[in-house]
Formats: C-alpha cells, sequence, structure tokens
C-alpha cells in the first residue's frame, strides 16, 4: 500500500508539471472507486459522472497544491468527491425538494473493487443495524447530528455515541487499531 500512495504521488508531482499521461493513470486508478462514492451519494450515474469529471478537472489544476505529506491522494480524491456530491445532493433536494427520490438506484456492483472497498463492506457488515444507519446518514448523506435526530426520531446524544462507537470499530477493523492520521478530514458535518 505504501508503494501504491508513493505512485500516486508521483502521479500528482508529473500532473502538476503538465503530464496528461499521468492524469490518465490516475483516473484509471481511482476512477471506479470514486464513481462508486459519487453513486451512493448522489444515486444518479449520469450526476455521478458528471461528478467525476469535475473532480479530476480539480484534481489537474490543483496538483501542484497537493502535499503528500498531509495526506494519501486517494483521500485527497475521496474528499473531493463526497464534499462535490453532497454539494450537489443537498442543492438539488433544495431546489427540488426531492426528499428520497432516487433512492432505488443502486450504485454498478460491476465496477472494479479495490481492496478497501472489501475491508470497508466487511467493517460495515460487522456493524449493529442502529451504528450502520447513523454511519450511513452522515457520510451518504451528509447529514448533521442534529439533523440524523430528527430524521430518525432518537436524541442527538444517542446519535453521537451510536456515530463514535461505529467510527472506532470501523477504524480498528479497516486499520487494524492503528489511528489513522487523516481519519477526521472525513468525520461527518456536527460529529465533533
Amino acid at each position: 500500500m505504501v508503494e501504491d500512495d508513493a505512485e500516486d504521488a508521483a502521479l500528482v508531482a508529473a500532473m502538476a508539471a503538465g503530464d496528461r499521461g499521468a492524469l490518465a493513470a490516475l483516473y484509471e486508478r481511482h476512477g471506479s472507486l470514486l464513481l462508486g462514492l459519487a453513486l451512493k451519494i448522489v444515486r444518479e450515474r449520469r450526476e455521478a459522472e458528471d461528478l467525476l469529471h469535475d473532480v479530476f478537472l480539480e484534481a489537474w489544476r490543483s496538483a501542484k497544491d497537493f502535499d503528500p505529506k498531509r495526506g494519501r491522494v486517494r483521500t485527497w480524491l475521496a474528499i473531493r468527491m463526497r464534499s462535490r456530491a453532497l454539494d450537489l445532493q443537498k442543492s438539488a433536494r433544495v431546489s427540488r425538494n426531492a426528499g428520497d427520490a432516487g433512492l432505488e438506484v443502486v450504485p454498478d456492483e460491476s465496477a472494479v473493487q479495490t481492496p478497501d472497498h472489501g475491508r470497508v463492506r466487511t467493517a460495515l457488515a460487522g456493524l449493529g443495524e442502529d451504528q450502520r444507519r447513523v454511519i450511513e446518514l452522515a457520510y451518504f448523506e451528509g447529514l448533521s447530528c442534529s439533523e440524523i435526530s430528527e430524521r430518525i426520531k432518537i436524541p442527538i446524544g444517542t446519535v453521537k455515541s451510536r456515530l463514535a462507537a461505529a467510527l472506532g470499530k470501523l477504524r480498528e477493523c479497516i486499520g487494524g487499531g492503528k489511528q489513522d492520521r487523516g481519519a477526521n478530514e472525513v468525520s461527518p458535518r456536527g460529529a465533533r
């Protein structure tokens, strides 16, 4: 995995120098993961593909600002995707007042899955239904703790404790118990 991180960082450095082949290679390495993330959040393939394009365009433009000492390329890209997808979802919800329209659409499971994808699925499956629900609402729907509390009709303190317990279990399962310095980068709004 360290070798992959070094290769990713080298690709971003090459992008900063104007190497379009490096952008294509980075897209090949992480495109399906990011598309899956976008699909999980926005639920519509066309919108997810547009977001994927936007994220890689943004990565191309800001490659010179990437600092490998601050985190992994995959995390850098995933944070950008999650942020853009949540922004799109929230703006669509406000403008259309669509609520949960499109929830029947599921991500394309035939997409190439990374080893991390399998570990995350296994870790999520190991959570209790209550903990998994607050994680899904926080990370994939972008709800704050107070919004989750309102949605599932439980006290905000219960939401926060379930979220903290679930994140602890996920970190333990995925990271082998090691505290990932980038773990807090993608914490849900209002969880602190």
